[in-house]
């Protein structure tokens, strides 16, 4: 009993100094989770949200006080073109284009910036940078 016991307190040890990995996708989940907590949209001023996968980025204009999505665009989405040689950078430019170009017909022209938990680099960068050059103010 006591060798069984003795085993049990060696194996805690050795747990308790391993080295965990650090899951990025859990992280970006608690960064996102304190940004909107004091970010929201409104119908005059809804919000602009990215979600990006791995070969994908995905954008929407998000009215919170009514929970209805106004516009969207993305990589996947129907009748969205860019080039074979194009990046991945230069895709979420011509989404963040194509999102402006929904919103006007969605009549918005102003939004808050949600960045998802994401840094504001690379590709969430080139979205909001494509969505400007098309009219979005924010």
């Amino acid at each position: 009993m006591n060798n069984e016991y003795s085993l049990f307190i060696v194996l805690k040890a050795v747990q308790d100094k391993m080295i965990v990995k650090v899951d990025k996708n859990d992280v970006r989940k608690r960064r996102h989770k304190r940004v909107r907590a004091t970010l929201s949209g409104t119908k005059t001023r809804p919000r602009l949200n990215v979600y990006k996968s791995v070969s994908h980025i995905y954008a929407q204009i998000i009215d919170d006080e009514r929970g209805v999505t106004l516009a969207s665009a993305s990589t996947i989405a129907k009748g969205f073109k860019v080039d074979k040689k194009a990046t991945k950078v230069d895709a979420a430019k011509a989404v963040g284009k194509q999102l402006a170009e929904n919103a006007k017909k969605a009549k918005v022209s102003a939004v808050v910036f949600d960045r998802g938990g994401y840094l504001y680099t690379g590709r969430v960068k080139a979205l909001a940078d494509g969505a400007r050059e098309g009219g979005l103010k924010f």
